[in-house]
């Protein structure tokens, strides 16, 4: 059975990056959001995971950033994982995402595609455990 996973990113190439990379794998089932809204609005789907980006830059209406969209995740579906992505690799940053139920925080760096796929294995298999 494949595993629904959700994607929130303002930026369009890296959602694109994302969905072409995990919809090539036959166990998962993609859906790209670009705003926090449309996620909430979609979480009753119950996804296994949901990979948050940090900074939306004016896209949502009621979302400042990744932390604000956590927080109302956890709100309305606290068991349902999430993976945080970042331009920034900040320790504060990562802590205050940790603290308020992320999984896991990656940078986008070169090689955060791998480090998500990693990531993807430890945090879905601990779910299913």
């Amino acid at each position: 059975m494949k595993k629904l996973i959700f994607f929130v990113d303002d930026d369009k190439m890296i959602l694109n990056l994302l969905e072409y990379t995990l919809n090539n794998r036959e166990d998962y089932d993609i859906r790209t959001f670009q705003r926090g809204e449309d996620c909430i609005k979609e979480i009753d789907s119950n996804p296994e995971l949901i990979v948050l980006d940090h900074y939306f830059e004016e896209m949502s209406e009621k979302f400042q950033t990744g932390l604000d969209i956590l927080k109302e995740i956890k709100n309305v579906a606290p068991q349902i994982p999430v993976i945080i992505l970042s331009n920034h690799e900040d320790e504060d940053l990562m802590k205050e995402y940790i603290k308020n139920g992320a999984n896991r925080f990656i940078a986008k760096n070169d090689f955060f595609i791998d480090t998500l796929m990693e990531a993807f294995g430890l945090v879905l298999k601990k779910e299913t455990n």
